[in-house]
């Protein structure tokens, strides 16, 4: 836990002291309120010391005065208390969404590689626990641990003025209470851990068993699911009881050394007002401060523990903060300007893994405007080609040019603004179909959307929705067919209007009839760009300008479709067999 502790407090130190006026406003609020909040029981002392007296009976005013000034110093420390609480309103809501923006920005500019490694669910809780992390932590520094360690402090001050043997016994207390709190917490917090990964187990499993309700119903395996569950509530139990069970001896511990040191200090306050060495005011404000400070050090184990496991729930956002970027734009990066389109892989070397390219030495010069067609089978490294061409990952080798421009020296976001990509399953933001389609392009007018959305032969099925265009799509689209995605998806990439088209298995969700009307979009589409297309159906690719057959990460035929089905025992030819054969015993 130790490891990203500090950089941690760094990054939320950060944060917090944009707003240097109100950091200071809280401590002085805080301070102010406490010393006011500890001067009322001296005050009343000096009541109690007078009417002890036998003569104040006849003359109160006095005791007036003193309850009058309490009544003002009451008065003043709400005013500090309610100061402070209004800029911490202000404080931590601020602090926490500048750390959200911080998380949202850092998180999008992550590598492709780093969202297929990690699960989006658990990448959300990091965010919204770092936020929260923050506010517990804030909470304790100021408002529990802060606010123990000044009352404490105060109340050992005015103890040793009163008296010098009961201020140096407590004293002693303290020191003893909170070192034992901090190392009792440190050692219950791995069983607090543990319960809480034991927890999250639980909730894992139901939800797993709950979204799987079909299956078990389908395969009849309740019994297994309910024994399965059933051992994993009863692994809860045991850590959530062993969790519980050291925090009552805790508590125990406390509470009885609480109990001996006010046996103690009572009792000697009883003797040294016995031997005039005190007086009964200050028994009375003894009593009080005992008291507070008691109700103060009582949760000093706990509010360590919330500090730590807030730290923790941190580190694990923490982590990704400090965690370099995997692809950025080199110093001083130019915009990209795309002019006629030529694309050129030259030497190109590329592996996802260190002892295993996919692509090596590879080589490819496309044309201006040329339509090009990538086949060949699964894993031969055309996607990975589409990938490296949108700089989703970094080349180990080589370079790829684009009108001459090396595009690892240009600034991503130019490049892929030339750049219009279809892919084979297109995900959708859980918004408006409109909105989805305008992506492209967030200043297009709703015409030129519905104008897009008919060249690509969406508007038909968008129409016959009740709120038509500003149907919700549900979360990554999962409300709209395959094809109705891929339609939108084309619809998005006509509107952006980008120089370089790249379709990437573009028309697999289509059925035969939509897949003629995409074809008959795509062509015009394609008219003065430079085209990409991935695919495996090969009729969907017989029109291109020319075929790159790739197998094993090297281009091993090229040519148009009729020249490649003339190579004896070609990959193309085979492959065509393949497919034109099933066809044909269809």
């Amino acid at each position: 836990m130790q490891t990203f502790t500090k950089q941690t407090l760094r990054i939320f130190w950060q944060h917090a002291k944009k707003y240097p006026w109100h950091v200071f406003g809280i401590s002085a609020g805080v301070v102010g309120h406490l010393l006011l909040n500890n001067y009322n029981p001296i005050l009343f002392k000096k009541v109690v010391d007078i009417l002890s007296v036998g003569s104040a009976k006849t003359n109160l005013e006095p005791v007036f005065k003193i309850i009058t000034l309490m009544f003002f110093v009451s008065l003043t420390r709400m005013i500090f208390a309610r100061s402070y609480n209004f800029l911490n309103n202000f404080f931590q809501p601020r602090v926490m969404a500048d750390l959200n923006n911080t998380c949202f920005n850092y998180l999008q500019k992550h590598s492709y590689a780093f969202f297929n490694n990690s699960f989006v669910g658990s990448l959300v809780t990091k965010v919204k626990r770092y936020e929260r992390a923050f506010e517990q932590i804030a909470d304790q520094l100021i408002f529990e641990l802060g606010k123990t360690f000044l009352e404490t402090l105060i109340i050992l001050v005015v103890i040793f003025l009163q008296n010098t043997t009961m201020g140096l016994i407590l004293l002693t207390w303290a020191i003893l209470y909170i070192i034992f709190s901090y190392y009792y917490s440190l050692y219950k917090l791995p069983y607090d851990i543990k319960r809480a990964a034991a927890d999250t187990q639980v909730t894992a499993q139901l939800a797993d068993s709950i979204t799987n309700n079909v299956n078990i119903k389908t395969f009849s395996n309740f019994t297994f699911e309910e024994n399965r569950f059933a051992k994993t509530s009863h692994t809860q139990f045991k850590l959530r009881k062993k969790s519980w069970d050291l925090g009552t001896i805790g508590d125990i511990i406390q509470a009885f050394s609480m109990i001996v040191v006010h046996f103690i200090l009572l009792y000697l306050a009883l003797k040294f007002w016995q031997n005039d060495i005190i007086t009964l005011g200050t028994i009375v404000l003894l009593e009080t401060y005992l008291f507070r400070l008691f109700d103060k050090l009582w949760n000093v184990g706990k509010n360590i523990r919330v500090i730590y496991e807030a730290m923790a729930d941190a580190n694990e956002m923490t982590e990704i903060l400090i965690k370099p970027l995997e692809v950025t734009d080199v110093p001083n990066a130019q915009k990209l300007a795309v002019k006629s389109g030529a694309i050129e892989f030259k030497n190109v070397s590329f592996g996802y893994h260190k002892d295993q390219d996919v692509l090596n030495n590879f080589d490819l010069a496309i044309k201006p405007g040329e339509r090009v067609a990538l086949i060949g089978p699964s894993g031969g490294g055309k996607s990975t080609i589409i990938k490296l061409l949108l700089r989703f990952f970094d080349l180990n080798g080589g370079e790829i040019l684009i009108d001459g421009q090396d595009i690892y020296k240009t600034q991503q976001d130019s490049l892929r603004a030339q750049l219009s990509l279809v892919p084979q399953d297109p995900i959708l933001f859980h918004r408006s179909l409109i909105e989805n389609i305008r992506y492209a392009q967030p200043e297009a007018k709703d015409s030129e959307v519905v104008k897009a959305a008919k060249l690509a032969h969406a508007h038909e099925f968008i129409s016959s929705f009740p709120d038509g265009y500003n149907t919700l799509v549900g979360e990554r689209g999962v409300k709209l067919s395959g094809g109705e995605r891929q339609r939108v998806a084309i619809a998005r990439a006509i509107l952006k209007d980008a120089p370089i088209l790249v379709l990437d298995e573009a028309t697999s969700s289509l059925d035969s009839e939509s897949e003629q009307f995409i074809q008959d979009a795509l062509k015009s589409l394609m008219q003065g760009r430079t085209t990409i297309v991935v695919a495996h159906r090969l009729s969907t690719i017989m029109q291109m300008d020319r075929i790159v057959v790739i197998d094993g990460g090297k281009i091993v035929e090229q040519g148009k479709h009729e020249e490649l089905l003339k190579i004896r025992e070609g990959l193309y030819q085979r492959l065509w067999e393949i497919q034109a054969g099933g066809f044909t015993a269809a």
